[in-house]
C-alpha cells in the first residue's frame, strides 16, 4: 500500500528542470500511452482494450534471438569466474570485445560500405542517453540545434529538458514527401537567428522516425554542405538504420563522408542502438560514434553516468561476433518488416486511407488529413481523441511531431502479432465505414 504525504503549498523549492514544462509529457503522444497502460488489449482477456500502435518496437524478429540464446547457453552463463569479472570490473570505456562487434554490426547493417573503428564509440545506456549526451557537448543552455519536422516526439524531452538546449524545427511539408531542401535549412536558420539563438548544429534521423523513410544521397550531400558552410555540426541518429527494407536504400553520412577522405568528418557524430534494429530496448544500448577526438574524449567521460552492466556487454559481443547469426538476423528482419510494412499499407487502402511511401523503420505516416472535420490541429487531435478513445487505437498524432500539416499520425505495427494487426485494421475499417455513413 502506497504511503501517502502530505505535499503543502507552497512546497519547498525545486530547481528550475525539476519545474520545467519542456520534458513534453502533456504531449498527446504520452497521453495515448497513459490511455494504454490503463486498458491494454489482450486477445483472450480484454479483446475490447486499446491496440498499442504508438510504440515503435521491433518484436517481428525476436524468435530469432531467442533461438540464438538457446542454443548459444555460454553467451549468457556467466560461471563463478565470469561472475567475478563481470560483477568487479566496469571501465567506461566499455569492453574492447563488445566495441568491436559493434563497430562490425554497423559495417554489415550498411553493406559493407562504411568502416567503423572501435575507439570511435562510445557506450550509453540507449539512443536517448547518446542523444542527450551529444547535446551537452555540443551546445550551451539557450543555444539551438535545428531539426527537421516531423521529428520524434521524444526529442522534445531528450534534446531540451536536461540540457536547456532550444529546438528549432526545419519546416518540412508533404509537397516533396517531407524531404530537407536548403532552403528550409537557410529559413530555420534565419528562424534561430532572429530569436538571438546560437545555431550549434542540424539533428536528422536517418531513416527518419516518424515518416519511416530514408533520407536521399544528394539530400544528406546538401545538408553536409549547409552545416560546413555555416560551421555547425551534423548529428545523425540512425537507430533504424538495418530496419530499412533493404540495405540499397539507406545511405549513412558514414558513406558519404568516406567518400570524400573524411573532409569535414570532425563535425559528424552518428547515434545508434540495438533497441530497434536488434529489438532490444529492455537492455538499453546505445553509441555515439563520433569523427571528432574531442567530442569522443568528452563523451566516453560523460557516460560514465549513463553505463552499460559489463554483464550486456559480454552477451552482445558473443551474439554480434556471431557473423552467421548476424547476416541471417538482418535478413530475416529486413524480409519481415517490409511483409508487415505491406500488411498494413494494404489494410488502410482498403479503407480508403493512404500513406507515405515508405522503405524503413517499424510504422508508417498515415494521412487522414482528407477526413478531418476541420484542417487545423484541433481537428486533427479530434480524429486522434477518437481513434483513442472509441476505435480504441493508440496512434501518434502528427501535432505531437510538429508536422505543419494536420491530419498526418505515425502508426506502428511491428510491436504485436500479425493477429493482433488485423484486429486493428478491422477496427479501423469499421470505423471509417461509420464515419462515410454519418457523412
Amino acid at each position: 500500500m502506497a504511503i501517502e504525504i502530505e505535499q503543502p503549498t507552497p512546497c519547498v523549492e525545486l530547481s528550475n528542470i525539476a519545474v520545467s514544462d519542456t520534458h513534453g509529457e502533456d504531449s498527446p503522444y504520452f497521453a495515448g500511452w497513459k490511455a494504454y497502460d490503463e486498458n491494454p488489449y489482450d486477445e483472450s482477456s480484454n479483446p475490447s482494450g486499446v491496440i498499442q500502435m504508438g510504440l515503435a518496437e521491433n518484436q517481428v524478429s525476436f524468435d530469432l534471438v531467442e533461438e540464438y540464446l538457446e542454443q548459444h547457453p555460454e553467451a549468457s552463463n556467466l560461471g563463478s569466474k565470469g561472475f567475478r569479472e563481470n560483477a568487479l570490473f566496469q571501465d567506461y570505456h566499455g569492453l574492447l570485445s563488445f566495441r568491436k562487434a559493434m563497430a562490425s554490426f554497423m559495417e554489415q547493417i550498411r553493406g559493407g560500405r562504411a568502416k567503423f573503428d572501435p575507439s570511435r564509440i562510445v557506450l550509453t545506456a540507449g539512443a536517448t542517453a547518446a542523444n542527450e549526451l551529444l547535446t551537452f557537448i555540443l551546445a550551451n543552455p539557450g543555444d539551438a540545434l535545428l531539426v527537421p519536422t516531423p521529428y520524434y516526439p521524444g526529442f522534445d524531452r531528450d534534446l531540451r529538458w536536461r540540457t536547456g538546449v532550444n529546438i528549432v524545427p526545419i519546416q518540412c511539408d508533404s509537397s516533396n514527401s517531407f524531404q530537407i531542401t536548403p532552403q528550409a535549412l537557410e529559413a530555420a536558420y534565419k528562424e534561430a537567428g532572429n530569436k538571438k539563438m546560437k545555431v550549434r548544429g542540424v539533428l536528422i534521423t536517418n531513416p527518419s522516425n516518424p515518416l519511416g523513410a530514408t533520407i536521399q544521397r544528394v539530400v544528406l550531400q546538401q545538408i553536409l554542405d549547409f552545416v560546413t558552410k555555416k560551421n555547425i555540426h551534423l548529428v545523425s541518429d540512425e537507430i533504424y538504420s538495418g530496419s530499412a527494407f533493404s540495405s540499397s536504400e539507406f545511405v549513412s553520412v558514414a558513406e558519404i563522408l568516406e567518400a570524400q577522405q573524411y573532409k569535414n568528418a570532425e563535425r559528424v557524430h552518428i547515434v545508434y542502438s540495438l533497441s530497434k534494429d536488434l529489438g532490444l530496448p529492455g537492455f538499453r544500448v546505445g553509441t555515439v560514434y563520433s569523427y571528432n577526438d574531442k567530442v569522443v574524449t568528452t563523451a566516453r567521460r560523460m557516460s560514465s553516468f549513463t553505463l552499460i552492466s559489463s554483464q550486456t556487454q559480454q552477451l552482445l559481443a558473443s551474439m554480434l561476433s556471431d557473423k552467421e547469426f548476424t547476416e541471417n538476423y538482418i535478413k530475416t528482419n529486413r524480409e519481415r518488416l517490409r511483409k508487415r510494412y505491406n500488411m498494413i499499407i494494404e489494410g488502410l487502402k482498403s479503407s480508403g486511407i493512404e500513406c507515405l511511401k515508405g522503405n524503413a523503420g517499424l510504422f508508417c505516416w498515415m494521412n487522414l488529413g482528407p477526413y478531418l472535420d476541420t484542417p487545423t490541429r484541433e481537428g486533427e487531435l479530434a480524429i486522434w481523441n477518437s481513434m483513442m478513445y472509441e476505435v480504441k487505437l493508440n496512434i501518434s498524432p502528427g501535432s505531437s511531431c510538429q508536422c505543419s500539416e494536420p491530419g498526418w499520425f505515425r502508426v506502428c505495427f511491428a510491436n504485436m502479432s500479425e493477429q493482433t494487426l488485423e484486429v486493428a485494421l478491422k477496427r479501423i475499417r469499421n470505423f471509417m465505414e461509420q464515419r462515410e455513413r454519418r457523412h
